[in-house]
């Protein structure tokens, strides 16, 4: 077969497959579990961004301060395009601040986390597809590796995802609609980079730094905060070992994923 047919293949099937098997998790939880597990997905996310994508970043793109203002860019940009999201609502409807006072759902944010947190997928599935591509084009094995290695890490990341997303105020429908819809970003990327892979290059760190930045904005900016609405001893220490849950999770997938020898 092909390497530009093992590209597309392996690149369906990494986006895919850790969607679905994400949503396995995710889409059969109990709808009082959602919120609970907001704090499993916040951790989730910070292990993702600081343990992975951004030291990956930074390796690809050999300039840590360059790669630290993208990330620091990237979090004004999410802070901008938040503020927008926010300003069609106050037009469209009641305004925002007025709404949380009155609201009796208190985990819809008009979408906001999520609309995020998919602008940010679609960076880090698109420079999966380049790396899917780039081992490829070494040899097949090495690239069937890659895609079961690329598979492995996202699953926990996906997971979060999709938990942000149900917080966020999607259906599960639309959850998984999106998530899927945003997995095709492994299959452009690996199709481009099959054709420009010199000069997909210099993108990946820009990429990844912006993956980056949108897991650290939602983490910190919209989730967060809204754990302290719980101010209860016991609350608060569910919450820390969810969290920290969370980190361990991405640390075990990443320890597995490095002891294989191949790019993550």
């Amino acid at each position: 077969m092909p390497v530009l047919s093992w590209i597309i293949l392996a690149s369906l099937l990494g986006g895919l497959l850790s969607v679905l098997a994400a949503a396995a998790f995710a889409l059969t939880l109990r709808s009082g579990l959602v919120s609970l597990l907001i704090s499993y997905a916040i951790g989730a996310l910070l292990g993702a961004a600081f343990l992975e994508v951004l030291p990956h970043a930074i390796e690809s793109g050999g300039d840590p301060a360059r790669t630290t203002s993208l990330v620091l860019a990237g979090i004004l940009a999410f802070f901008v395009l938040e503020k927008l999201v926010l300003w069609r609502h106050c037009h469209e409807e009641q305004c925002e601040g007025h709404a949380h006072q009155e609201s009796h759902v208190p985990n819809d944010d008009h979408g906001r986390s999520g609309l995020l947190i998919l602008v940010g997928d679609t960076f880090h599935n698109f420079v999966d597809g380049v790396l899917i591509a780039a081992a490829f084009m070494q040899n097949v094995p090495l690239g069937i590796v890659t895609a079961l290695a690329i598979i492995a890490h996202e699953i926990p990341q996906e997971v979060g995802d999709f938990l942000i997303l149900l917080h966020s105020g999607y259906s599960r429908a639309r959850a998984l609609a999106y998530n899927l819809l945003s997995s095709l970003a492994t299959l452009v990327g690996g199709v481009l980079a099959y054709y420009l892979l010199s000069a997909m290059e210099g993108a990946v760190p820009v990429f990844l730094a912006l993956a980056a930045a949108s897991m650290i904005y939602v983490a910190v900016a919209d989730l967060i905060p809204g754990l302290h609405k719980r101010r209860e001893i016991g609350a608060t220490m569910q919450q820390v070992l969810l969290i920290g849950l969370g980190v361990s999770t991405i640390v075990i997938v990443r320890y597995l994923v490095d002891g294989w020898g191949v790019p993550h």
